[in-house]
């Protein structure tokens, strides 16, 4: 079944004259049970992709749908509730809360669904292997720490699809095996990840490869 459905996706931007065509007509499919890696240059146009995908950029054409939902040409009201209930979302950066712990952030994330499960919140942090740095505010926490609790938030509220830009890509070998691990149990649990990646060792471990180029797919 399938979980993600983008199709016909159009993003322009615009800098006085000119125009940039970040996304020219991308369509794209992740099922429950897989892992779909998307490769590219930088500039290639995946972070607007994932973008439009989470529903944190309107694309300008086209239209997402998210575990049988609209995400496109909604409401921001409505497209947060969607994110809290049916997308996890793992930034390059800014995943954290500055002005919250760990846990935190982590129990803020399950409350926008209404309801705080202290035994999730602890297994994630203990599967997470920052479940000593939980009081910790992020100014305090390592790169792979930050990387970690940021995945941890992202898996707040067990959500059918996790969307994830660059994962590691500022993270050591641990960390980076760690979250290939979790993405991993998410796939042997029917759920379903979408990953912008510029690694070969997280792309090797996905079922499929989707390539843009100059905001188009190349090949698969």
């Amino acid at each position: 079944m399938t979980v993600l459905e983008a199709h016909e996706l159009y993003r322009f931007f615009h800098v006085g004259d000119e125009e940039t065509a970040a996304l020219r007509g991308v369509s794209v499919t992740v099922a429950r049970g897989e892992t779909v890696a998307v490769m590219g240059l930088s500039g290639s146009g995946k972070s607007t992709l994932l973008n439009c995908l989470t529903g944190l950029d309107e694309p300008d054409a086209g239209m997402v749908m998210i575990d049988g939902k609209r995400m496109s040409r909604r409401p921001e009201y409505e497209r947060a509730r969607l994110r809290a209930r049916s997308c996890g979302i793992l930034l390059q950066s800014g995943n954290l809360f500055q002005h919250f712990t760990v846990a935190e952030n982590i129990r803020f994330q399950m409350m926008l669904l209404g309801a705080v499960d202290e035994k999730r919140l602890h297994s994630l942090l203990e599967t997470a292997g920052i479940e000593k740095r939980s009081d910790a505010y992020p100014a305090h926490l390592s790169g792979g720490e930050t990387a970690r609790a940021g995945l941890a938030v992202a898996l707040a509220n067990n959500p059918p699809l996790l969307i994830a830009d660059e994962p590691t890509a500022e993270v050591d070998v641990a960390t980076e095996s760690r979250l290939l691990d979790q993405f991993d149990t998410r796939r042997d649990a029917g759920l379903a990840t979408l990953i912008a990646t510029h690694s070969e060792a997280l792309a090797n471990r996905a079922n499929r490869i989707v390539r843009l180029k100059d905001g188009r797919l190349t090949d698969e």
